[in-house]
């Protein structure tokens, strides 16, 4: 039986963490093999640590599911370091409430949200790079919520969903 693709690179060891171009260029390598064509580079040594600091690198054709942090409430937010996406919103009946357009070294080049609110990103470009801080602990059984009128990880409608958000963000002018 063969081992599944990790969600995360192992946090580093010791009292400092680098930002190196080796680091970042073997997460952009790993989401590209990825099923899930993204992974996380965590700095957080723990999944107990009260912040949790990360790289999210995803490819333009990965997939995440919108969902929100509501019990226990999480803060987070988001600092483009390469490549753009575009980050959404959405209220409680999965009507789309913010769509804004992000790109690393432009006008708009992060978000910060707070806690309770659906929220999903697509990344635009190759390799996009995200730090990404939120509140800690990590307990996966109720880390995020997922609304019913979210598909799937890994199904059909998940990729139509994916496209979809695409589509509405070229009807609103947001994607050019």
């Amino acid at each position: 039986m063969s081992r599944p693709f990790p969600l995360a690179l192992p946090p580093p060891s010791g009292d400092l963490a680098l930002l190196s171009r080796k680091m970042l260029n073997q997460a952009c390598e790993l989401s590209r093999q990825s099923p899930r064509r993204r992974i996380i580079a965590p700095f957080h040594k723990s999944d107990a640590d009260p912040l949790h600091r990360m790289l999210n690198v995803a490819q333009p054709d990965s997939y995440v599911r919108p969902h929100r942090h509501l019990d226990p409430p999480k803060a987070e937010a988001w600092v483009l370091l390469a490549g753009a996406l575009l980050f959404f919103t959405f209220t409680e009946d999965g009507t789309i409430d913010h769509c804004v357009r992000a790109e690393a070294g432009g006008e708009v080049f992060g978000v910060d949200l707070v806690p309770g609110i659906f929220h999903s990103f697509v990344a635009l470009e190759p390799d996009t790079t995200v730090y990404e801080v939120k509140t800690g602990p990590y307990t996966a059984s109720n880390d995020k919520t997922f609304p019913a009128w979210a598909p799937a990880e890994g199904t059909p409608e998940a990729a139509l969903y994916l496209s979809q958000l695409r589509v509405y963000a070229e009807r609103i002018g947001v994607l050019v």
